[in-house]
């Protein structure tokens, strides 16, 4: 593991916008554009008491970035998964392919795929339009579309209209990300581009997004409802284009039209008055309380719109309480800016004070505590575990030479020998090569009680953190790991000392 040591979270919040790439939105202090210093604090301050956890903020008001932040390992210049929120993107392709003449709203979707329709197609089947897709309102049942295989070798097209419609088509509000997927093919049918590419030129390039990542089938497709991956300061741009009617840099990107039509109301979604997911639903976009339109992914990945309040915000996340992210911006962030045309007298303090607060972010590391006797007991001594071990063959954990604080731990994952020096609360980065969390990871561990060492593993272009606790019994250590978000804790494994 090539180890590139601490990077700390990045915070960039200027009184004056004088970056050299003029791709980057222009910062702004909080003041000048009638928000306090104060406010964006309190805000933080909330975020960080209720919700576990926040990984990057952007706030951006008229136009302008005045607060910005990462919880360290994660950082500015990295792409994180978006999830869900993908789907905004898809809507666009499918606005920008319907102005350039490819399809239109009430085209069945029947007339794309002819060769993948069933022999005798239903009569819901038939009567499924591309409006219908769009405001997920295809007629499933959440059960016939679950588990939906969009990585066959198969084609997924063929797949899903395979689906029994058990309702008319319009009438009855199921998410369906499979739908969103089909979106994603009718643009790729009738551009013979994917909408990652169909998108290039026509919105990444021009909002000056670098480098968009979106995954694809074994057909080629784009996932379209999810896949995507970009910036923090990517999604505010791209909120920032859907506040300004679709108009960037004085150039017309997306048509005006598209954007009031794809963020309006067009299905009922539910009716309780204290849920975010229940304000109706429009064209891959998600209506709000208090005015506010976005479009969402899973484990928390926002992009907010504030029209009202001429405010966007970005939040990428990996927490469990979607719903808590929204409640502290309704309860910390709206307040602070109902006034529209407001201007503050500059704060410097203040500024300062949240300008330290935002740089010194971070992810909660394992709580250490001094290096008990037990960690000489069993340096260099290896730890064997059983296959099912979440892809873990063994562990050696040495008090480091280069640190009295820290721990040298040795693994072997998928039949690689990695080697990492742990200090507490520092973040090392590095990559590994193989295994369940082959990729790009951040790591941070520490003795946390006399028996038991604690290792984070942040894949932090993503929202997944797993906390692995390694308790020592004799010659025996019981492996545990607790995802912070998708689905339990694992099955505890027992490994025995060599």
């Amino acid at each position: 593991m090539k180890l590139l040591g601490l990077l700390a979270s990045a915070l960039l919040l200027a009184s004056t916008a004088g970056a050299a790439d003029t791709r980057a939105l222009p910062r702004s202090t909080p003041e000048s554009q009638g928000v306090s210093s104060a406010a964006l604090l309190s805000l933080i301050d909330e975020a960080e008491a209720k919700i576990n956890a926040l990984h990057s903020l952007m706030i951006v008001r008229h136009g302008r970035v005045i607060a910005e932040g990462w919880w360290a390992p994660y950082a500015a210049e990295e792409p994180h998964q978006m999830f869900s929120l993908s789907k905004s993107f898809t809507s666009t392709a499918v606005g920008l392919a319907i102005a350039d003449g490819k399809f239109s709203l009430e085209d069945p979707v029947l007339k794309f795929f002819p060769a993948d329709a069933p022999a005798q197609p239903s009569a819901n089947l038939r009567a499924m339009r591309v409006r219908d897709l769009l405001t997920m309102s295809t007629g499933h049942h959440s059960e016939d579309i679950a588990g939906f295989p969009y990585n066959d070798d198969a084609s997924a097209v063929k797949k899903f209209l395979a689906l029994p419609v058990a309702h008319k088509p319009g009438t009855f509000f199921v998410y369906n990300t499979p739908a969103t997927f089909m979106l994603s093919a009718i643009v790729q049918h009738t551009t013979g581009q994917t909408v990652l590419d169909y998108l290039r030129p026509r919105l990444f390039a021009p909002l000056g997004i670098a480098d968009p990542a979106w995954e694809a089938n074994k057909q080629g497709i784009s996932m379209g409802g999810f896949g995507l991956s970009i910036r923090t300061e990517d999604i505010a741009k791209f909120g920032q284009l859907y506040l300004q009617k679709g108009m960037w840099n004085g150039k017309q990107l997306v048509p005006a039209a598209w954007t009031e039509t794809a963020t309006a109301r067009w299905q009922s979604n539910g009716s309780n008055p204290a849920s975010d997911w229940e304000q109706g639903y429009g064209f891959q976009f998600w209506r709000c309380r208090h005015g506010a339109i976005r479009g969402d992914g899973a484990h928390g990945q926002f992009c907010v719109v504030l029209a009202e309040q001429d405010t966007v915000i970005a939040i990428t996340a990996g927490t469990r309480d979607l719903q808590g992210v929204l409640n502290v911006l309704w309860a910390k962030l709206l307040p602070a800016i109902l006034d529209k045309k407001a201007t503050l007298p500059e704060n410097p303090a203040a500024h300062a004070k949240l300008k330290g607060r935002l740089a010194g972010l971070s992810l909660k590391h394992p709580v250490a505590v001094a290096p008990p006797a037990l960690a000489q007991e069993i340096a260099g001594r290896r730890y064997v575990f059983p296959p099912e071990a979440f892809g873990i063959e063994s562990v050696i954990l040495t008090p480091s030479a280069r640190d009295a604080r820290a721990t040298q731990l040795t693994t072997v994952v998928a039949g690689r020998r990695e080697r990492v020096d742990l200090a507490p609360g520092l973040w090392e980065r590095g990559e590994v090569a193989s295994g369940p969390i082959a990729g790009v990871v951040a790591l941070s561990g520490a003795w946390t009680a006399p028996d038991t060492f604690t290792l984070d593993v942040v894949r932090y272009r993503t929202p997944f953190v797993l906390r692995h606790r390694l308790k020592f019994s004799g010659e025996e250590v019981t492996l545990t790991v607790e995802p912070n978000v998708g689905g339990p804790a694992g099955k505890p494994v027992v490994g025995r000392r060599e």
